[in-house]
């Protein structure tokens, strides 16, 4: 009966928040439109992303409302649904340009398609810059498009109140995370090796855990009026279940198979990424070794034989163990939080079942 429920009152969820990105985008497109028609492209853009994708973020929220007393499907929580939706997709525009990555769930990243736009339309100038300057400004209007979508909740969510509180600590926190991310590709090799797999763990937790999972199911509660002791339960359950996603995360960007990961392997690596994984592999394995990490770490041009004497050494000396043994505790610790929280059975199930798809997904 519970799972039954759960699949219904989920499906009808997620489409009340596909519908709601529709309609929201449709207005916009026609402001913009009456702008230029120029401006199409980044529309489109935005539409793109925001049609697939898991909505795991709009999901944990749902959840984190209901399991705090709203309503099924309640229009405050399909407007924050849709809401985090657009962060996350002006997040994945600007974090492509950051890590060279031409590639996006299977198909061009934006910044690709821009620079493929000037190549086709045979434009002036350099393609590339173009490509990189029109996605910037793409995820630049989908950001300010989330600030309108959260605005457009009301009340629950204006200036002070709690759920705004989280919505602005979300934003600021994936924007400093992101910065940690690009300072240790470049400082990382400077530093105390000693500490890598701390700050590895930092940037993680600021940059993908907390905006997640943790987050988004704390504002779900919050706009259903939550007790603060049922958000420091949240919290507790959420922040291990997001360090564990993008520990998995991290995996799979090294090891995954990249027709289901929609990436090429060892895309990561080739972004010179300093992941737990890879810094657990720079303290671990033999100094030889860890030169030849060090040395081929973020080379566009690193060879397929490479890819994989890369992952040789990330496994032979424990790295992918040691990883594997973190994604496990953390997991470990937000099921037992989990059980803790005093939740009806429906939002304990549904984010049991969210929990277990994060933690062992394979894309």
């Amino acid at each position: 009966m519970v799972a039954e429920q759960l699949r219904v009152e989920q499906t009808a969820y997620v489409a009340a928040v596909a519908g709601k990105l529709n309609d929201f985008l449709a207005t916009r497109q026609s402001v913009m439109s009456a702008i230029s028609q120029d401006i199409d492209p980044l529309m489109g853009s935005i539409s793109n992303l925001v049609t697939g994708g898991k909505r795991l973020r709009a999901l944990m929220c749902y959840w984190g409302w209901r399991g705090a007393g709203g309503e099924a499907t309640a229009t405050e929580v399909v407007t924050a649904g849709s809401a985090l939706e657009l962060f996350q997709a002006a997040a994945l525009i600007h974090d492509d340009i950051i890590d060279r990555s031409d590639t996006r769930r299977g198909g061009p990243s934006v910044h690709r398609v821009f620079s493929q736009l000037h190549e086709d339309q045979g434009w002036a100038l350099d393609s590339e810059r173009f490509g990189h300057a029109a996605a910037i400004l793409t995820g630049d209007l989908c950001l300010s498009f989330s600030e309108e979508s959260f605005t457009d909740i009301g009340e629950s969510a204006a200036s002070g109140s709690r759920a705004r509180l989280i919505f602005n600590l979300m934003r600021a926190e994936v924007m400093a995370g992101q910065y940690l991310d690009i300072l240790e590709e470049v400082a990382g090799p400077m530093r105390d090796r000693a500490g890598a797999v701390s700050r590895a763990q930092s940037i993680i937790r600021f940059k993908s855990a907390k905006y997640s999972t943790e987050h988004p199911l704390a504002l779900g509660g919050a706009l259903a009026g939550a007790s603060d002791d049922l958000l420091r339960g949240y919290s507790a359950f959420a922040l291990p279940l997001g360090e564990a996603f993008q520990l998995r995360d991290d995996v799979l960007g090294v090891f995954g198979d990249p027709v289901t990961t929609g990436k090429p392997a060892g895309d990561d690596l080739r972004e010179g990424k300093r992941t737990v994984l890879v810094a657990f592999a720079l303290d671990q394995a033999a100094p030889e070794e860890s030169r030849f990490l060090d040395a081929n770490l973020g080379s566009p041009d690193l060879s397929d034989a490479d890819v994989e004497e890369i992952r040789r050494i990330i496994v032979d000396c424990g790295a992918l163990q040691a990883t594997e043994v973190l994604i496990e505790e953390f997991g470990r610790a937000a099921f037992a939080e989990l059980e803790l929280l005093p939740l009806e059975d429906l939002p304990k199930t549904a984010l049991r079942k969210l929990a277990e798809a994060t933690v062992s997904r394979a894309a």
